[in-house]
């Protein structure tokens, strides 16, 4: 089970450097086992040209260390907070992909304008308040998690699989972690899409709340009817 896992986080992780969503050594995927209580996540550091699956670390949802010869991703306390908050999702994925960290570093979340971004978010991909000093200079990746925890309380993590850190760059997240890859894809063609609709027409508005239901609730949820039964 776990080495399957970990293959799937090494799946994962390169699938960002192929979509060109992170370079170096920016960015980090993760995977939960519910069942064994472990984080299979991304070592710190390694060139993605290097890793292998085996060099993908183990923890336990306390952030220590059970298999593995290498040190985890340094957002490690950033993903087991994720975890613990939101038990529907099994995948994290944080990338500094180019259009959604501009997004997060002007301050501002991305609007739904438009169908193609309500298929996957029912609303804005939302944006943190801003760590404080304190927050920042101990247990800063911990109270990054607990940034994002608060900015999505009352949200469904599944109807909103995403959130800018203000400042820093999009934390995306699914049922696994290939479905947080493909988030972490579809946030960035959305920021993309919202950036050119706001320098196009600075004025530009969220389309109705009537049109984006209409759009999400047919891919998502018990009346969906988009694609394939079974």
């Amino acid at each position: 089970m776990l080495e399957v896992l970990r293959a799937e986080v090494l799946e994962a992780n390169l699938d960002l450097v192929r979509r060109g969503l992170v370079v170096h050594t920016f960015g980090n995927a993760s995977a939960v086992s519910r069942e064994h209580g472990v984080c299979v996540i991304k070592p710190s550091g390694v060139p993605y040209s290097r890793m292998t699956a085996a060099d993908m670390v183990i923890t336990d949802l306390n952030g220590n260390v059970v298999e593995g010869s290498l040190r985890p991703s340094s957002d490690l306390a950033t993903h087991i907070a994720l975890y613990r908050a939101f038990p529907s999702i099994g995948g994290i994925v944080h990338t500094h992909s180019r259009h959604a960290t501009a997004w997060a570093q002007s301050g501002r979340e991305i609007p739904c304008f438009g169908t193609t971004h309500a298929d996957y978010f029912h609303g804005p991909v939302p944006l943190t308040e801003p760590l404080m000093r304190h927050e920042v200079e101990a247990d800063y990746e911990a109270n990054t998690g607990s940034a994002i925890i608060r900015r999505m309380q009352g949200l469904d993590p599944l109807g909103c699989p995403a959130c800018l850190v203000a400042a820093h760059a999009p934390f995306c997240w699914g049922k696994t972690v290939t479905a947080a890859a493909e988030t972490a894809l579809i946030v960035e063609e959305i920021a993309a899409m919202a950036w050119i609709t706001v320098t196009i027409n600075p004025a530009a508005r969220p389309i109705g709340s009537h049109l984006r239901d209409k759009h999400h609730f047919r891919k998502h949820g018990p009346d969906a009817y988009y694609g394939q039964v079974g």
